[in-house]
């Protein structure tokens, strides 16, 4: 068991806050050994009621309206940033200027101005800072990542992801932070978009332009649930991007929260000259794969996709529950986490970095660019 112990502070305690919350106490059972052990000294909340919940839910040692208390402790060595998006810049600044290492919620945060700010401060300090791209700590992407690597694409050609979620379905659903263009930034593209737009970097490298449009379908909904005052909805309910990247492959990103029939639909499929993938997390134990030079004959020869159990494969020090048994979203935050806790007790960062998330926040910059003058936009 490592000797080293971090004490935690988490901003915000909602979903998110509650993910990251679970992912520091199963780390020890999931690995063994674990490269750093943490505390969890301290969670912010918007509201002192809520503040004491969490305290008592999360195991916390004290909580807080105001997140400075959680930067003046010397105790405190990891800040979680799991807030709203227009809230993260001014947080994230603080943190890194008070000398904190940060995990913080995609997005980085609401416009690449603020995106540029955060990076700024990050070049002048020595924190190790990751972003919450978990589903890079999949077991397939994982082996999708190496196979690319190792040329099974030959040259990439085109590639269709898309990220689908039904919830929004409802145009009695009332208004949230994530309808609120001011807090959230955009709609679908900041909330799921983001997750893909990583993933295409992280399996095929640089976009070099974009086309993209975007359409809110439901386009008034309830002020709180119930009422029936009706406000204006100004996010996406859908983004449809076109993307060029550098290795002069071309694709689409579909990111969607209107997608009746789905639940949590995250799909990629990447082709080449040489081969191809497909991914589908509704089916997450599994990587398809398809070798174009495999022979043909006789009567189809080992031609066709295969399929690569990954289910639960992930690389030591991981002993828990082992390699046979199916994998699933709390499990990719775990591995994520365990990365940066890694990362930290090694006093390194490791991708996804705050530049991983700086570089996806421009793609979408981009995208609502092109999307508002309906042209191509090139990627500076």
């Amino acid at each position: 068991m490592a000797e080293k112990e971090y004490g935690v502070g988490i901003v915000g305690y909602g979903f998110i806050g509650k993910m990251h919350t679970y992912a520091y106490k199963s780390i020890p059972i999931y690995y063994n050994p674990v490269p750093a052990n943490v505390r969890l000294v301290g969670v912010c909340t918007s509201k002192k009621e809520t503040a004491e919940q969490a305290v008592k839910h999360g195991g916390f040692e004290f909580g807080t309206t105001d997140y400075h208390d959680l930067l003046k402790r010397d105790d405190i060595h990891i800040i979680n940033c799991c807030t709203p998006n227009h809230l993260h810049k001014d947080i994230l600044i603080s943190a890194i200027k008070a000398g904190k290492h940060i995990y913080c919620d995609k997005p980085l945060t609401i416009n690449i101005e603020d995106a540029r700010q955060i990076i700024d401060e990050v070049k002048k300090s020595n924190i190790v800072n990751q972003m919450t791209f978990q589903y890079r700590f999949i077991p397939a992407i994982m082996r999708a990542k190496q196979l690319i690597d190792e040329g099974i694409l030959g040259e990439p050609m085109s590639f269709r992801a898309m990220y689908l979620h039904a919830g929004y379905i409802d145009p009695d659903r009332p208004m949230s932070w994530r309808l609120d263009i001011n807090q959230g930034g955009a709609g679908a593209l900041f909330d799921l978009g983001s997750h893909v737009l990583d993933l295409i970097r992280y399996l095929l490298g640089e976009c070099e332009s974009v086309f993209a449009t975007t359409e809110t379908y439901i386009k008034q909904r309830p002020v709180t649930k119930g009422s029936k005052e009706r406000v204006n909805v100004k996010v996406d309910d859908l983004s449809i991007l076109i993307l060029k990247m550098k290795n002069g492959a071309i694709g689409t990103v579909e990111a969607s929260r209107i997608a009746t029939g789905a639940n949590d639909d995250l799909k990629i499929e990447i082709h080449g000259r040489d081969g191809a993938i497909k991914f589908n997390m509704m089916e997450a134990n599994w990587l398809d794969v398809y070798d174009n030079r495999a022979e043909g004959e006789p009567i189809g020869g080992r031609k066709g996709f295969t399929r690569i159990e990954t289910i639960h494969r992930y690389p030591s020090p991981a002993v828990f529950p082992g390699p046979k048994f199916s994998v699933g979203w709390e499990r990719f935050h775990i591995a994520s986490m365990f990365s940066f806790l890694t990362n930290v007790a090694n006093q390194r960062s490791e991708p996804p970095t705050f530049y991983d998330g700086f570089k996806v926040q421009e793609i979408m910059e981009y995208a609502l660019i092109s999307a508002k003058q309906g042209t191509w936009v090139n990627i500076q």
